[in-house]
């Protein structure tokens, strides 16, 4: 979009305010409000934030950094008031000399892409995001009640949440979203809504602006969205899977009709490259201590690295469409990541497979949650990290993530997980407290 394009709209659809949006390092959307008559100071890169307040930003001593907005990402925010309507941008974050700042989650990605774009190659990316919804009390707070009784496609009456998942979707469409499904999943009071692939940088945002939309529309409902990957027990958690293409030239060049199951040698090495380095890649796919508590046996989600054609117990899985639609996919990622963070690392890693030409172990076609730790030994099976600390330990193995996320964004990443996982640690639980308080 062009600065006119967007003064229009801005004049004609009587917009009052504009939320200039971005992220900090662990994939908090943030913003700053400001009115319409500073919209032309926004379009020349004039609005500026204190970076110090910032998770992850900088230091007291240079805290004045400045928001840049994609004129791309300008949408009205459908849901706000007709009359004095709200807007967007997604910004990325400079700073006052004008180069961009090393902790901008967005640069990151932005910065693989155009290495990736060097060697000719643009990253498609198509994610499936799950979520819950829960009722609220009288104060508005989320209980663990779900109202919902539904399981796998199940639909109303069965399904509460099945208006609200309708809501959801017309609002993301009205904001340019595809919509290509929607239902209810295994959990009761999960639910999946996915939308059309497109390129990373705008998957990423598409995935920050669908996140908010969820929260939003939930709350006007009086229910509570959570993306948190395992709300409850006993049931199956939130997943993420992450389909990614590579394209060429105008070609997938993940396809080949006459490769193994139609994949080319590139596809086979990008698969290659993500397992190769999926251990040091899961405090950034699966970042929290609670992202831990999904990727366990019995639950669908995947916990052993290994790949396949079909077999859905595996880490990455190749869908069945081929030709353009030719896609790895990665099952391990969660909702709770920082998109950008996550994008960059697996374009990274299958690259990386790509240009040292790495083997993928064989592909295996058994059920792994049923295997013995003997058959899965025997075949090369590991695991991936059991906790959020074993992962922080595999991601300082490997220089591959530090080069991907720079200086600033890999320390500073480490050090607040790890205040994450000594706050975990160090807390005691209603879990200890039952099982312990009575029996010592």
């Amino acid at each position: 979009m062009t600065k006119d394009e967007i003064r229009k709209i801005v004049e004609e659809e009587d917009v009052e305010f504009i939320r200039m949006q971005f992220t900090d390092i662990f994939g908090q959307l943030k913003n700053v409000a400001i009115t319409r008559s500073q919209l032309e100071k926004a379009m020349n890169n004039q609005i500026m934030i204190d970076g110090s307040s910032i998770e992850g930003f900088a230091r007291i001593s240079e805290s004045d950094q400045y928001l840049r907005p994609d004129l791309d990402s300008f949408v009205i925010f459908p849901w706000r008031p007709q009359r004095g309507k709200v807007a967007r941008f997604i910004c990325d974050v400079y700073n006052p000399d004008g180069t961009p700042f090393a902790g901008d989650p967005r640069g990151v990605l932005k910065k693989e892409l155009a290495k990736a774009a060097e060697k000719g190659y643009s990253f498609n990316v198509g994610p499936e995001l799950e979520f819950f919804l829960f009722s609220t009390d009288e104060n508005g707070e989320p209980t663990l009640s779900t109202s919902d009784e539904a399981g796998y496609f199940d639909l109303a009456p069965l399904d509460r949440g099945g208006d609200t998942r309708r809501e959801i979707s017309l609002l993301l469409e009205k904001m340019g979203y595809e919509i290509e499904a929607s239902h209810h999943e295994v959990a009761v009071g999960q639910h999946e809504i996915d939308f059309k692939y497109g390129d990373a940088l705008k998957t990423a945002d598409n995935i920050l602006t669908f996140k908010l939309t969820v929260k939003t529309t939930a709350q006007r409902n009086g229910l509570h969205a959570t993306f948190m990957p395992k709300p409850l027990e006993g049931v199956n958690g939130s997943g993420m899977h992450t389909n990614m293409s590579l394209f060429k030239d105008g070609k997938n060049i993940f396809f080949d009709e006459n490769g193994d199951h139609q994949l080319s040698e590139d596809a086979y090495h990008f698969i290659a490259g993500i397992l190769h380095h999926m251990r040091s890649m899961a405090a950034i796919t699966n970042p929290t201590v609670n992202s831990y508590k999904r990727l366990v046996p019995g639950y669908e989600a995947p916990c052993y690295l290994a790949w396949s054609a079909s077999n859905r117990s595996a880490l990455i899985r190749i869908p069945a469409a081929r030709g353009a639609s030719t896609r790895v996919e990665l099952r391990c990622p969660d909702p709770s990541v920082n998109p950008y963070l996550e994008l960059a690392v697996c374009l990274a890693a299958g690259l990386d497979g790509i240009e040292k030409k790495m083997t993928p172990p064989a592909e295996i076609t058994e059920n792994i949650f049923a295997m013995s730790a003997e058959a899965r030994a025997e075949k090369g099976i590991v695991s991936l990290p059991g906790n959020l600390k074993e992962a922080l330990d595999e991601m300082q193995k490997d220089s591959l993530i530090k080069e991907v996320l720079g200086d600033h964004v890999y320390s500073q990443y480490i050090a607040g997980k790890t205040a994450e996982w000594d706050s975990y640690r160090t807390s005691v639980s209603e879990w200890e407290r039952k099982h312990y308080m009575i029996a010592y």
